[in-house]
Formats: C-alpha cells, sequence, structure tokens
C-alpha cells in the first residue's frame, strides 16, 4: 500500500513539473506541500532515507540531518533573492547520484557523504526558497523542513523492508528516474 501511494505521488500529472508554483493554506502547509509537488523532490529526499538505511549507524540522522539543515539554508538564500545558476540540475544530478549510491550500496567516509548531501540539500531548499511565499518564512521552512524530514523518514522505513536487493531496487529505479527527469520523460 505505502509503495503504491509512493508511485501515485510521482505520477501525479503536476508532480512532473518540478515546481507548481503557490499552494493554498497558509505558509506553513505550502511549505509542507511544496516538495511533494515534484518528482525530483520527492525521489532525492526518499533516496537520502533509503540510502541512509543501507548505511546505518550514525548516517541514519546525519545524513538527513545535513540535507535538511543546508535546504534550510539554500531555501533562505533562494527567498533572499540571492542568484544561483546551476540549481535545477543540480536537483536533478541528485536524484541520480543518490538513487546510484543505494543501488551500488556505496559506502563512502561518512564526512564525504554529508558533504554531498549539503550541497544537494541547498540546491533543493534554493528552489524551495524561490518558490515560497513572500511572508511568513519562518512558517513555510517549517512546513518545508518538516515534510522533507517525514520523506526521509519513509525513505529509512522502506529500506529497511525485505532483503537487501529491495533497497537496492529502490536505488536503482530511483536514478533511473532521475536520468528520464533529466531527459524530460517525467
Amino acid at each position: 500500500m505505502l509503495r503504491l501511494t509512493l508511485l501515485a505521488l510521482i505520477c501525479l500529472p503536476g508532480a512532473a513539473l518540478a515546481h507548481s508554483g503557490a499552494h493554498s493554506g497558509g505558509a506553513f502547509v505550502s511549505g509542507m506541500v511544496h516538495p511533494i509537488t515534484g518528482a525530483d523532490h520527492i525521489l532525492a529526499m526518499v533516496g537520502v532515507g533509503v540510502w541512509a538505511a543501507m548505511i546505518g549507524g550514525r548516517a541514519l540522522w546525519a545524513m538527513p540531518l545535513a540535507f535538511v539543515l543546508a535546504m534550510l539554508a539554500g531555501g533562505m538564500a533562494g527567498a533572499l533573492g540571492m542568484m544561483v545558476s546551476g540549481v535545477e540540475p543540480m536537483i536533478t544530478a541528485s536524484v541520480v547520484l543518490i538513487g546510484a549510491a543505494a543501488a551500488l550500496t556505496l559506502r563512502p567516509a561518512l564526512a564525504t557523504v554529508l558533504v554531498a548531501l549539503a550541497v544537494f540539500g541547498a540546491a533543493h531548499g534554493f528552489a524551495h526558497g524561490v518558490e515560497g511565499p513572500s511572508t511568513g518564512l519562518i512558517a513555510y521552512g517549517a512546513g518545508f523542513a518538516g515534510m522533507t524530514a517525514a520523506l526521509h523518514a519513509l525513505g529509512i522505513a522502506l529500506g529497511r523492508m525485505g532483503a537487501g536487493w529491495m533497497p537496492r531496487m529502490m536505488g536503482a529505479a530511483t536514478a533511473v528516474a532521475g536520468l528520464g527527469l533529466a531527459g524530460g520523460a517525467l
């Protein structure tokens, strides 16, 4: 059931567009909704959790935390109107690389993983910040940070399910979907 729900979210027509614009319901709700309006965000955030579950230990909390904190910093930069180039390609690359890392069960030094996830998180956050409301930034940031943490937790739960091949297949599917996003197929 959980897999079907995730698949349905990814396949929603609006989800094919990375950032579908304003959301109703106030800044907090808008922040919560934004990460689930784009397949790129869902895939990367769930992928972080799957990969963290595969690495285990301190990675279970450190990987999601690095992503979320950097995402908040990137969100602030976007909300303040800072100019950053290459954000969308970086977001797409994050989906492919996080998925590939999980599929290949890569276990580099945790510090290396955290730096990479911070870069990816900042890119995702920048996109959230640019698309966010002009008022209520703290509530909006809390909403998108909370939803991101929930998607990471979902990924951790999925990464702990079944045999060792299952999380690897989820990683491979994430990487392939990222390639589809890069080619405009999704």
